[in-house]
């Protein structure tokens, strides 16, 4: 009578196993670092594009030649007492 054993068609040590977890959790924690940086890039380029823009426009002409806004509502004059 002859034996007969079953011969394993792979052998896999419980390195395997801890090689493949560790880079799988290395991969997740991975994407969730990067998904969490773009997501707070996103909200900073939000909150840069809500605000509102102001441009300031330096004087070219010097201030002795600038002429003066004039101011709303009527004007009184003295010597002729009349709103104009």
């Amino acid at each position: 009578m002859t034996k007969t054993t079953k011969i394993r068609a792979q052998v896999k040590s419980r390195f395997y196993y801890l090689f493949w977890g560790t880079a799988t959790v290395a991969v997740v924690a991975g994407q969730i670092y990067v998904g969490s940086g773009f997501r707070r890039m996103a909200d900073t380029l939000q909150t840069v594009l809500d605000a509102p823009l102001m441009i300031e426009i330096p004087d070219i002409l010097p201030p002795e030649l600038l002429i003066p806004m004039p101011t709303p509502g009527p004007r009184f004059y003295q010597d002729e007492m009349v709103i104009q």
